[in-house]
């Protein structure tokens, strides 16, 4: 049996049970085989989405970026394919109050270089008005290329909090994927390395061992009165999830020189 100084037994409140190595061994082994038929069934996944029918459109439809209006083409920056994250956003709010789930993705994805070596261009899309993002993506410090939609029709345009995939020929673009919800989770590399730790993400949805630390709690005018969600995006000095008028995004914490919304 597998001890720690001063601590000889095998049952500890809420956690599994401590065995030898060659068992956890065995146990991990056994997950393993779920791990790579869930990998196998993600590659097949992939091999369909590559084959999915494309919409074509007309890439001259124009946004509103840092240089003014560009037709939608100009973002592929002569690349063939392009991937955007629409960002949702609502019309004056703090900066704090942006949509949790779509500022983490933004955040994620601070440095495309790794796709742009691919011959992938990357940029944020929003339906919000410019001269409110502009100073918005200049407090979060984001990197990566963002454009006005506003008034835009689909497929530039239309629904948010997605990952969309064109793909150029020439001054021909096409729409060739989209993902929402937990289809945009690819990108929160957070989220995956968190899936692997003992206690996981610590959200409420969760499938957790009994006795596992409850998710942090906050008060959400989102969820309710409790509400764990976005727990991951704003926070108050210490760390704890708040909506008030202390709390700030996440990331701002390690950024003292940004100045407080």
């Amino acid at each position: 049996m597998t001890t720690t100084p001063g601590n000889a037994s095998s049952i500890l409140p809420g956690k599994p049970p401590v065995v030898e190595l060659a068992t956890w061994q065995a146990a991990r082994e056994e997950l393993l085989v779920r791990e790579k038929a869930h990998t196998r069934e993600g590659d097949a996944i992939a091999a369909a989405r590559r084959r999915l029918p494309m919409v074509e459109f007309n890439g001259a439809v124009e946004v509103t970026g840092v240089d003014g209006r560009v037709p939608f083409v100009d973002l592929f920056q002569g690349d063939d394919e392009l991937v955007v994250y629409k960002h949702m956003w609502s019309d004056g709010a703090p900066y704090q109050g942006q949509c949790e789930g779509c500022t983490t993705t933004a955040w994620h994805v601070k440095d495309a270089v790794y796709l742009n070596a691919r011959g992938v261009s990357f940029a944020v899309l929003t339906s919000g008005p410019w001269d409110e993002v502009a100073p918005y993506v200049e407090f979060m410090g984001y990197t990566q290329p963002w454009y006005s939609v506003r008034g835009v029709e689909a497929p530039v345009g239309g629904g948010m909090g997605q990952i969309v995939c064109f793909l150029r020929d020439g001054d021909r673009v096409f729409l060739t994927y989209s993902t929402t919800g937990r289809g945009n989770e690819p990108v929160n590399g957070s989220f995956s390395l968190l899936d692997m730790t003992p206690y996981g993400r610590r959200e409420a949805w969760e499938d957790n061992p009994e006795g596992w630390p409850e998710a942090p709690q906050a008060d959400s005018p989102v969820g309710g009165h409790g509400s764990p969600i976005g727990w991951f995006w704003r926070s108050d000095a210490d760390g704890v999830a708040t909506w008030g008028p202390t709390s700030r995004p996440v990331p701002q914490w390690t950024r003292p020189g940004a100045t407080p919304v």
